[in-house]
């Protein structure tokens, strides 16, 4: 039984108290009124934090009028890779109230900590060309430091945590990109 069922048990029995004299109706009043505010607060909490494939798998449940529970594994139709379907899956059993909060309260997509790659001897940066979406041929970038400078959207220069540890990147520095870049 969860604490919400307990004291909303508490104060069922309560009532009854109050029906019968045994129980004066100001000591309920205070114990109805710290009750609903608590639940009141507790509903206000933040969102849960959900990866972007599993808020698009939600999304997509949701869309075709299916429950939250089914396996991801047995839809071939969403268009995910065999790897994110497998991710989402491990997520949601790691994570299984944080994924019933957000299919019924909504969530916020985690934004996942990106990284420049710049090489510990020269000082260039890692960087891919978007135009070959298929190809994981890397470049090293010899325009204006990413840094400072703002780089349009035919080169990806950041990088994932999980596409780096993808990658044979040798011996490159990490370098943290700031939020608002």
């Amino acid at each position: 039984m969860t604490k919400f069922e307990e004291e909303f048990n508490y104060l069922i029995e309560l009532s009854g108290k109050v029906l019968i004299g045994q129980v004066d109706d100001e000591t309920f009043k205070k114990n109805r009124i710290a009750f609903f505010e608590k639940y009141e607060t507790d509903q206000q909490q933040a969102l849960p934090v959900v990866p972007e494939d599993v808020a698009e798998w939600i999304e997509i449940l949701k869309t075709k009028g299916l429950k939250p529970l089914k396996n991801p594994e047995t839809y071939g139709e969403t268009g995910f890779t065999e790897e994110k379907l497998q991710n989402i899956v491990f997520w949601i059993s790691e994570h299984q109230e944080d994924y019933m909060r957000a299919w019924l309260d909504g969530y916020t997509i985690e934004k996942p900590q990106l990284f420049y790659l710049r090489d510990e001897l020269t000082g260039q940066f890692l960087a891919k060309d978007n135009q070959f979406k298929n190809d994981d041929r890397y470049f090293f970038w010899t325009g204006a430091d990413p840094l400072t400078h703002s780089i349009g959207t035919a080169w990806k220069l950041t990088f994932t945590q999980q596409e780096i540890d993808s990658m044979q990147t040798g011996s490159y520095e990490l370098v943290p990109v700031e939020d608002g870049e």
